[in-house]
């Protein structure tokens, strides 16, 4: 009988001790780290954390990752369509003294849009009907001619992925654009 009572005075003791853990989890101290897992393991509430945390990291986050991945796709190709408009304006004002005018057509458009890698961009260049692919075109100043269209091309890879996949994977931006030269 007297240990019956000194059990109940024991267990009544433990019950009164006030707990030094936030929220009444338990009487000892842990770290917030073991808090913050004591608290998730209680009750719905930290279910309901879980869930959020496992549906913004499988859902939201990539979906976000996507759209500012196209995002840098759209601003790739606004580069590039302004950045031939440049060059193409520039060789409609070359004339035939020009040494290498589609060196001078790259650097108009590298210059205007310094965002691009310029080892990327694929150039085609038509003057007076005469296609000249790649960036340099020496001796062919000849082919500039007052009155003629002249054409200037560019391709440049894109890469419009999630987490390191690219979802397309042949991505191709073009810009085009033809003036007429003077």
């Amino acid at each position: 009988m007297k240990m019956q009572r000194v059990q109940d005075g024991q267990a009544a003791a433990r019950r009164s001790k006030p707990s030094a853990a936030p929220g009444g989890v338990s009487g000892k101290v842990r770290p917030a780290g073991g808090r913050l897992l004591a608290l998730l393991r209680r009750g719905d509430q930290g279910q309901a954390l879980m869930e959020t945390a496992l549906a913004l990291a499988i859902v939201v986050l990539p979906l976000i990752t996507g759209i500012f991945s196209l995002g840098l796709a759209f601003e790739q190709q606004q580069a590039l369509t302004q950045a031939v408009g440049l060059g193409g304006a520039y060789l409609s004002q070359a004339d035939s003294t020009t040494t290498d005018p589609c060196a001078g057509v790259f650097a108009a458009i590298t210059g205007s849009a310094p965002q691009l890698h310029a080892a990327n961009i694929s150039l085609n260049i038509t003057m007076n009907g005469t296609p000249e692919p790649g960036n340099s075109c020496s001796g062919t100043q000849t082919n500039l001619k007052a009155g003629t269209n002249v054409s200037v091309a560019a391709t440049y890879p894109c890469k419009i992925g999630i987490y390191g996949m690219n979802l397309v994977p042949n991505c191709q931006l073009s810009a085009t654009v033809t003036e007429l030269s003077y």
